[in-house]
């Protein structure tokens, strides 16, 4: 009986040991994850850096070469609530999830929809925007025309940006037509000035602002967006403390009517128009 009775303290007691080393390593662990995190990392070094790609009015360049627009705007609001500064990586839109992934820089803030495919390869914050995808054609080549279906036509040829949503936007609702794609929006815009494309497919309001800069050339064939797309802040799989401060300070910024703020001032104004070339 003794025996026994001195069996099953010793099994206690290593049970006991095996608990005390398990709780201690899943300490370690906690603390070395916590070390190793993006915003970890950006506290010690003092910056932020932000990976965007140029496109109106998320961010573009003033007449001094400085980067503005909604985007710009968040992502500052953003590095000056952790306490450090910003630092802008403007990256060509086709890769700049891979560049994301190898350490270029911290966060995606340009714009970015959710889509299941994306998030394969990245984590993305709850929305801080909605958008869609609207169109802005060309007056005499798309004259009459006033519906998706006008321009699923093979003889249409449609203006995109390489990589972006609207690519896969055009080959689902006008899956007959010529796709032509640039690396840069602006590139899409000026093929439609250029009168080498019928329409320009963008995330909404860019089309709108084009068609009322170009009134002579341009005009709105539909006059809503045709998807509706969230908007989140893509960061690398794993680092979950990161996106749980993206995540709280989206709720923040938006609980105060900052981002609705700063979203009518870049979408519904023409107010900072002038500061452009």
């Amino acid at each position: 009986m003794k025996k026994r009775i001195s069996l099953f303290f010793l099994v206690m007691a290593a049970c006991l040991a095996f608990s005390t080393t398990g709780v201690t390593f899943a300490g370690e662990l906690q603390q070395q994850l916590a070390q190793e995190s993006t915003m970890e990392q950006v506290l010690k070094r003092g910056v932020l850096r932000v990976g965007m790609s140029t496109f109106k009015p998320w961010a573009m360049k003033d007449k001094t070469g400085k980067l503005i627009g909604f985007e710009i705007d968040v992502a500052t609001r953003v590095a000056k609530d952790i306490g450090v500064k910003v630092e802008f990586v403007p990256t060509k839109w086709a890769g700049i999830i891979p560049a994301l992934l190898t350490g270029k820089f911290d966060v995606i803030i340009g714009g970015m929809g959710v889509l299941p495919k994306r998030n394969l390869k990245v984590n993305f914050s709850i929305p801080y925007d909605l958008t869609g995808m609207s169109m802005v054609a060309h007056k005499e080549l798309a004259s009459g025309f006033d519906s998706l279906e006008d321009f699923n036509r093979p003889d249409v040829t449609l203006a995109v940006r390489l990589g972006a949503t609207p690519v896969a936007a055009a080959k689902k609702h006008m899956p007959k037509a010529q796709l032509r794609k640039f690396d840069d929006e602006s590139q899409a815009y000026q093929e439609l000035l250029n009168g080498k494309a019928h329409a320009v497919v963008g995330s909404a309001p860019t089309p709108a602002f084009y068609a009322v800069k170009y009134p002579d050339k341009l005009f709105l064939p539909l006059q809503e967006t045709f998807t509706k797309e969230p908007i989140g802040f893509a960061v690398r799989k794993g680092d979950f403390d990161t996106l749980n401060f993206f995540n709280n300070w989206i709720i923040i910024v938006t609980s105060e009517g900052w981002l609705k703020e700063r979203k009518h001032y870049w979408f519904r104004t023409k107010d900072w128009e002038g500061m452009l070339k």
